[in-house]
């Protein structure tokens, strides 16, 4: 059995700005998994940069809401949402709410930094 608990998961900021705790990925953790979870956080009145990943992604909105954009559609999101991102789509999401906006990300393949791309 394998347990791990988000508190014992290092905080870094990803390159799309966003405060992220890798909870499983299968280059840190004993997981043999196709995908990697991580729980990450955008403060009030901020947004993430413009990126886009190599990998297909889902949101899991947890708690807050905001504004999410991939390419050229936009749709306001909030706790409780699924957000399916298709790999190389240029995305960001934007906190327009009054608390921390906070999602679960689960990228497949397991996410990599090479593979996060900052676009203008």
């Amino acid at each position: 059995m394998f347990v791990k608990n988000i508190s014992e998961c290092a905080e870094f900021t990803a390159n799309d700005g966003c405060r992220i705790k890798e909870w499983l990925h299968p280059k840190n953790d004993a997981v043999d998994l196709p995908y990697s979870v991580a729980m990450a956080t955008v403060d009030v009145g901020e947004q993430s940069y413009k990126h886009k990943l190599e990998q297909a992604e889902v949101y899991l909105i947890t708690s807050g809401h905001g504004r999410m954009h991939i390419d050229d559609e936009e749709q306001d999101v909030k706790s409780g949402d699924a957000i399916y991102i298709k790999p190389e789509r240029i995305q960001w999401i934007e906190n327009n709410g009054q608390e921390s906006l906070c999602f679960i990300a689960l990228v497949n393949p397991p996410w990599s930094e090479e593979g996060d791309l900052r676009v203008s």
